[in-house]
């Protein structure tokens, strides 16, 4: 009996110590959690995925905008406004470019939004493609030239 209570309390024991990182297998991201986790910030990519995304919001906004639907327009300001903080997170060293169009573009967007006005939302659409203008610019990008959309790619419509 106090044998078996030996080996018990060995085999216990032993398996107490063993806290190396194992490899743990996925359907598609292997090895270690450290190896694990590079390879999900390499699916996230850096800022240029947040620009693809911010770049269909201001497609959305622009068309919202003429339809006159506020509501979808604001829900692309602030769609347009994660993603980009979003991607600082991952590059901040864009932060200082970024800075003036997330406190001040798209504030002054959401208060021309307020005013339910195409001739006001366009000026102020007009001021936020400046913005993103002048973003590129500062982060030695000026051959991003940003122009309002000519065509529409969405289904979404207002009713």
């Amino acid at each position: 009996m106090k044998w078996s209570i030996s080996i018990i309390a060995l085999l216990l024991l032993s398996s107490c110590g063993n806290n190396q990182e194992q490899n743990a297998q996925g359907k598609w991201i292997k090895g270690t959690g450290q190896k694990k986790l590079e390879t999900i910030e390499n699916q996230f990519r850096g800022f240029d995925m947040a620009m693809v995304e911010t770049g269909y919001r201001y497609q959305e906004l622009y068309w919202a905008g003429q339809d006159e639907n506020w509501e979808y327009a604001n829900y692309q300001i602030e769609k347009i406004r994660k993603a980009i903080e979003r991607g600082l997170e991952r590059r901040p060293k864009r932060v200082k470019s970024a800075e003036h169009f997330l406190t001040v573009t798209l504030t002054e967007m959401q208060k021309a939004l307020e005013k339910r006005d195409t001739v006001v939302f366009n000026n102020n659409f007009q001021m936020l493609t400046n913005s993103c203008i002048s973003c590129h610019a500062m982060e030695k990008a000026p051959h991003f030239t940003v122009k309002k959309p000519l065509y529409r790619q969405s289904p979404i419509r207002k009713q």
